[in-house]
Parts: C-alpha cells; sequence; structure tokens
C-alpha cells in the first residue's frame, strides 16, 4: 500500500495533507513527522493519520512520496532525508538561497525534487498566462503588481515570533517576493536586471524587513513588484498594460477585467468553484494547492507534468539577491 509521507505538520502541512486527502489519499496512508507533540496530536485527532517525532521512526520502505512543509530554513533537513531514501519529494516555497543550492548539490539529480510554485496553478494566472501567449493584444508593455498582507493575521492563532516569518532571512515580505517572482516569471520571463529597496517602516513585534520594492528590467518592457506584509487588507493587485489591452486583477473580488482597444469595452473572467479553508484569508483559493499536489504526484512518473524545478528556484532566489545588493543606500544585509 502506498504511504505519504509529510514532515512539519505546521500551518502547511496540514493543508497538505489535505490535498492528498482531496486527491482521494486514504488517511490512513499518511504519516507524519513533527517535533512538537500538539502538533501531532492535531493532525492525528483532525485528520486521522499517523505521526512521529522523528523521520528516523519512519520506515521508509513503504513510503512513496515525501513532502517537506517545514519552515525555509530547515528545508534541507527534510529534503536529504527523501534524497538518502530515494524517494521523490515535494518541498514548499524557499528563500535561502544558499541551503537551496545545497540541496541541488547534494541531490545530484538522483531523485525527483518538485519546488512548490502554487500561483502557477491559480486559475487566473492561468488564464493570464494564456492571454498573453496567445499575442491576442501585442506585446506587454510595462506591469505592475502588489502583494501584500499585514503579518500578524498569516497565523491569527499564534504570534509572529512563534514561526518562521519574524526571522530576518525568512521573514514574511522576504519569503513572498520569490513566491511572486516564481509565477511572474513563468507568464513573463526572466528579467535581464533587478533593483529595488527594501527596509523595514514598522514595528510588526520582529526584526524584520516589511517592504520590498522590486524593478524588473526586460529590455522593451519593464514591471515592477510591491511586497508588503504591513497592508491592513489583504490584496493581490495586477496591472498589465500590452500595445492594445489593459488588464486588471484584484484577488479580492476573484475576477479579472479586460480592456480591449478594438472593442473599446471591458470583459470580465470569473473565478469559479472556489475552495475556501476555514481560518485563513478569503482571498486565499485552496483549488491551487489541491492542483500543486496533483501535478507533484504526476511528475513522480513523468517530471515535464510538473512545471519547477531547483534550478529555476535558484534563478529566482538570485533575483532576490539582486534586488537586495542593489539597495546601496541600505546597510543591513541578509
Amino acid at each position: 500500500m502506498k504511504k505519504y509521507l509529510v514532515i512539519g505538520l505546521g500551518s502547511m502541512g496540514k493543508r497538505r495533507i489535505r490535498c492528498l486527502m482531496a486527491l482521494g489519499v486514504d488517511s490512513r496512508n499518511i504519516l507524519g513527522v513533527d517535533i512538537k507533540e500538539e502538533r501531532r496530536d492535531e493532525a492525528e485527532s483532525k485528520y486521522g493519520i499517523k505521526a512521529f517525532r522523528e523521520t528516523k521512526e519512519i520506515d521508509f520502505d513503504d513510503i512513496c512520496a515525501v513532502i517537506v512543509s517545514l519552515p525555509p530554513d530547515k528545508h534541507f533537513d527534510g529534503v536529504s532525508a527523501a534524497i538518502e531514501n530515494n524517494k521523490p519529494v515535494f518541498v514548499e516555497a524557499s528563500v535561502v538561497l544558499d541551503d537551496v543550492r545545497k540541496i541541488k548539490d547534494y541531490n545530484n539529480d538522483k531523485v525527483f525534487i518538485a519546488p512548490s510554485c502554487t500561483f502557477i496553478f491559480h486559475p487566473l494566472i492561468k488564464e493570464i498566462k494564456k492571454i498573453i501567449t496567445s499575442g491576442k493584444y501585442g506585446k506587454v508593455c510595462n506591469f505592475s503588481y502588489h502583494s501584500g498582507q499585514y503579518l500578524p493575521d498569516w497565523h491569527p492563532w499564534e504570534d509572529v515570533n512563534e514561526f518562521y516569518v519574524s526571522n530576518r532571512a525568512t521573514g514574511g515580505a522576504r519569503e513572498i517576493v520569490p513566491y511572486e517572482l516564481t509565477w511572474i516569471v513563468d507568464i513573463l520571463g526572466y528579467p535581464r536586471e533587478a533593483k529595488g529597496y527594501f527596509r523595514k517602516t514598522t514595528d510588526l513585534g520582529c526584526d524584520i524587513e516589511d517592504s520590498y520594492v522590486c524593478s524588473l528590467d526586460y529590455g522593451d518592457m519593464i514591471g515592477s513588484l510591491l511586497v508588503d506584509v504591513v497592508g491592513r487588507n489583504a490584496l493581490r493587485n495586477l496591472v498589465i498594460n500590452f500595445e492594445n489591452a489593459q488588464l486588471q486583477w484584484r484577488c479580492d473580488r476573484n475576477r479579472m477585467e479586460v480592456y480591449d482597444v478594438q472593442t473599446d469595452d471591458w470583459t470580465r473572467i470569473e473565478m469559479e468553484n472556489v475552495i475556501h479553508e476555514e481560518g485563513y484569508s478569503p482571498n486565499i483559493n485552496e483549488n491551487m494547492y489541491i492542483d500543486e499536489i496533483a501535478a507533484f504526484l504526476k511528475g513522480i512518473e513523468n517530471r515535464e507534468e510538473y512545471p519547477n524545478t531547483i534550478e529555476k528556484d535558484i534563478r529566482i532566489l538570485e533575483i532576490l539577491e539582486q534586488v537586495e545588493e542593489s539597495d546601496g543606500g541600505y546597510d543591513r544585509k541578509c
């Protein structure tokens, strides 16, 4: 019987358990690992899985796939356990460049590693990609994107200092920059240069930079990305200007709109069948997380079925590094 191992039973680990169950995996075939007893107890009582304290308690001969939902600075610990036991592994969004390089070198292409790329699976992002690749409205001239959510609202049930977003290297705003860049480069390509600024602008109860602004140079196109964890209303706002159209998307409205110069009119594209998990922002669509894990499971049989790689993750994190290094007026370094 195939068994799946989820390492890390915090917010994302529990979400991945739900993803597996939504895809038809019996909870009795899901194992979990977490050093915190209360998380193990919660996962067992809520989902009916079996949980352990350490990976050394797991018989990997029974495991067909591993999901690593540890904090970003602990990813290597979980991924290396999968590599050492020759098991395909999915790993949550990364932000620590040295650790991702370490994973790549340690694996040496031995096992299939699927780095998270959640928003590539967002239904409206997929529609935007179709519009861009079709060339229907001409080339993209510029774009602006603002992603923000008040940090204490991420996990309302715990203080920000109780999880990784309060660590400067894995801080909330810093983590979201590559998270967003992953889908941006998927639909628009990699910029030839990136510059920007990052700052601590308010007191969130932890010592991190809470705002990043990134300018992306594509040569014949430019774009801006603003990420913050200070905005009191969660948002993702995107504007793309084409030669013959303008696209606007606000995730809190579950739709996007396109103004077509030829028709002098707006077309609305709605997002349907949204699955929302209680306790999370209503803007968060659970479908894309389920689709992401489905793609990982398909990728076990054929890697081409999965759209992200460790190499792509490294390139994304190098863009983050460029942005931070370009801010010569700021003397704090991550």
